[in-house]
């Protein structure tokens, strides 16, 4: 149950003219952090990106504009400068400021750019952390990133290069992961999934478990178990899409559903 917006709202902690990034979290409500709440519920002025789901936003005050920055892989996004402008604009004029984003602002939600503008435009500006999709994903299914026996750390890397950048060394980061006993999670590589499954392919093997799960906490969440090697016929399959994080390691092996490969089926966070 939501709490009303009076009761969590604190302007002790959230200063006119000042600008909060708040990480959504994945997209289930019930995973925001209470300060995350209280930082919706004391905003004025909201920017929100589109995969903040709406029953995020019953936090808000019913008197706070809210502004739809759209930013999706693949789809027309609100120009990044233009949304920087805005949070400056707003800040200027005295307004409590919510960056609103999906996931974690510091995990390939351009946070960082954010609160350099922000800053060199001299304004206050304070960051929520909320949960990212790439452990709440592999969470829903029962899996661990890291494990004493199977993981020994985890790498949350983006399929998705910025125009002009040679991107990742998937061959690379292949060798890496499996001389080092790492989970790869991998966001925003649902489009580049041919590319990144040959290149992995060049140090981890065709066997290697993985999951592909797609709009992770949500009541349409999929998810299908794989293996690297069948990786993109699985997508191809079961009609797999973004948004969709893929995590690749011998982590995947504690989800009960390895043993039916590319069961897909929609699941809630417990």
């Amino acid at each position: 149950m939501n709490m009303p917006a009076h009761v969590i709202a604190s302007q002790s902690q959230f200063h006119p003219g000042t600008v909060t990034l708040v990480g959504a979290g994945p997209g289930d409500p019930e995973l925001l952090t209470i300060k995350a709440a209280k930082a919706i519920a004391a905003a004025t002025v909201l920017l929100v990106d589109d995969l903040v789901g709406d029953g995020v936003l019953e936090h808000a005050s019913p008197s706070a504009r809210i502004v739809h920055v759209g930013k999706r892989g693949g789809c027309k996004s609100t120009p990044q400068a233009f949304i920087e402008k805005l949070m400056i604009m707003a800040a200027r004029e005295g307004e409590v400021v919510v960056r609103l984003k999906g996931g974690d602002p510091f995990i390939f939600g351009r946070g960082g750019e954010e609160v350099e503008h922000l800053r060199e435009a001299g304004i206050a500006v304070q960051v929520i952390n909320g949960i990212t999709s790439g452990l709440a994903g592999l969470t829903s299914l029962g899996a661990p990133l890291t494990h004493r026996d199977h993981a020994h750390g985890v790498v949350f890397i983006t399929g998705h290069a910025k125009p002009g950048d040679a991107g990742t060394d998937w061959q690379q980061l292949a060798a890496t992961a499996r001389d080092a006993k790492l989970t790869l999670v991998i966001y925003m590589g649902v489009s580049g999934a041919a590319q990144i499954q040959t290149d992995l392919l060049t140090g981890l093997p065709a066997d290697t478990p993985l999951a592909i799960v797609q709009h992770a906490s949500l009541p349409q969440q999929r998810h299908a178990v794989c293996t690297l090697g069948t990786l993109t016929d699985t997508l191809a399959r079961e009609g797999l899409g973004s948004p969709s994080v893929i995590v690749v390691g011998d982590v995947v092996r504690g989800i009960a559903a390895v043993a039916q490969p590319a069961a897909s089926q929609a699941l809630r966070v417990a």
